[in-house]
């Protein structure tokens, strides 16, 4: 049973970092030239980095990549692009302060998904080999980083006009 559970819980932060990519590039596009554009490169850099650690150690522990929760991640993704294009029809502060958001709650969770493979790693041999204490440091990194910009959305979005 916990072999199923690791492979369901690898699997959803597999998909979580597929639509963690989706609205960067987004945000990178719609952000382009801008310092905006240039922190959403660079985050979706690491993430792709964080993916690929993920990925390596599924292949490692010979957990297949679920299409079914791959498909999830996607269509979880388009929703929140289109609840944001809805909310925000121009793609302004809303959207941006929103999209900031939902990163912010992913990197926590790739935060805790660090944390909680560290913390198993110490009775699972399987699990060893990775430096989780630097992964989870990243993560809090990369959270700090959107948070600056969050606040600053936050700022423009949600202080009532005259």
């Amino acid at each position: 049973m916990a072999d199923k559970h690791l492979a369901t819980y690898l699997n959803d932060h597999l998909a979580g970092s597929a639509a963690a990519l989706e609205i960067l590039e987004h945000l990178e596009a719609a952000h382009a030239s801008t310092e905006m554009g240039r922190l959403g490169a660079g985050l979706r850099a690491d993430v792709a980095a964080d993916r690929q650690e993920l990925e390596t150690l599924m292949a490692r522990l010979q957990v297949a990549q679920s299409r079914t929760r791959k498909a999830a991640g996607w269509v979880g993704e388009k929703a929140t692009e289109l609840k944001l294009r809805l909310d925000d029809r121009a793609g302004g502060e809303l959207h941006l302060l929103e999209a900031l958001e939902a990163l912010s709650l992913g990197i926590e969770g790739k935060k805790g998904l660090w944390q909680a493979l560290g913390a198993a790693a110490a009775d699972a041999p399987a699990l060893q080999g990775l430096d989780y204490e630097r992964l989870a440091r990243r993560a809090e990194e990369q959270r700090q980083r959107v948070e600056g910009v969050r606040l600053e959305a936050a700022r423009k979005a949600l202080i009532p006009g005259p």
